[in-house]
């Protein structure tokens, strides 16, 4: 957990942005949140931590993206888009 939470402290300065998103809307680009975004939402809410759906978004991304790289298999779009 903390490595996540430092993967969205790094990119969170690297953006600069300061956007919020605290509920089921849409994430960055227009696109349906799905279960991972939706859990780093909360993890971030009970943490009590600013919430930012396009960070929120890259994180996951990149948390997909090494999961696929490490394991050679897709995360099933139900979970992950």
């Amino acid at each position: 957990m903390d490595k996540i939470k430092g993967m969205a402290e790094k990119a969170m300065h690297s953006s600069g942005s300061s956007n919020s998103n605290t509920g089921g809307a849409p994430g960055a680009g227009g696109q349906q949140q799905d279960y991972v975004d939706k859990g780093l939402g909360m993890a971030e809410q009970r943490m009590g931590m600013q919430q930012n759906a396009a960070m929120n978004e890259k994180v996951t991304d990149a948390g997909r993206g090494f999961y696929e790289k490490e394991t050679g298999g897709k995360v099933n779009s139900k979970i992950s888009n």
